[in-house]
């Protein structure tokens, strides 16, 4: 279904490639603080907005996701390629739109497209502390498979010691469609 940088739809989205016109888009939400707490990177400047979307349409496992009304570009979803048949799945959305069901819509139309695709599994890691983004997952039918204690530092503290933080693991299997 890619034509003109569109990987799916459903009746409220459009999931496509990024293109230099998502900049002023994706820079609303990159550089919101709360918007980016759980991620591995603090909120972007327009600068750093700037090369991270440069490298977003260089890639085929960021999505887009655009409002089919309005066309404006409210978040993404992650596909990373792994080993064994599977993919690696996370989503970033404009706050200005939490609440409203697209994380999941769009969740679930690419989890059907890629198991129709022959994936085996799909998994995300998650931090215990973003409740609302493992609740997610478990509505999308992912299981909680691991609780990682201290197994990844992405900051240091003002002594510059590593701030170790605990990671969920989920994932789903084809065989569970």
């Amino acid at each position: 279904m890619e034509k003109r940088g569109i990987i799916a739809q459903t009746e409220r989205l459009i999931l496509r490639r990024y293109t230099e016109a998502d900049l002023q888009d994706l820079w609303e939400y990159l550089s919101d603080e709360e918007v980016v707490a759980y991620e591995p990177y603090k909120p972007m400047s327009l600068e750093e907005v700037k090369d991270n979307l440069e490298w977003r349409i260089g890639t085929d496992e960021m999505v887009a996701v655009e409002l089919r009304d309005s066309h404006k570009m409210i978040g993404n979803v992650y596909l990373g390629k792994r080993e064994f048949v599977s993919l690696e799945i996370g989503y970033v959305f404009n706050r200005s739109y939490w609440g409203n069901g697209y994380a999941a819509e769009s969740c679930k139309a690419l989890i059907q497209q890629a198991f129709s695709n022959g994936i085996h599994r799909i998994y995300a890691e998650c931090d215990p502390k973003n409740e609302s983004s493992w609740k997610l997952l478990e509505r999308l039918r992912f299981r909680r498979e691991a609780h990682l204690i201290q197994n990844v530092s992405f900051w240091n503290d003002r002594d510059g010691n590593p701030v170790w933080k605990d990671t969920y693991i989920y994932a789903r299997l084809e065989i569970d469609k």
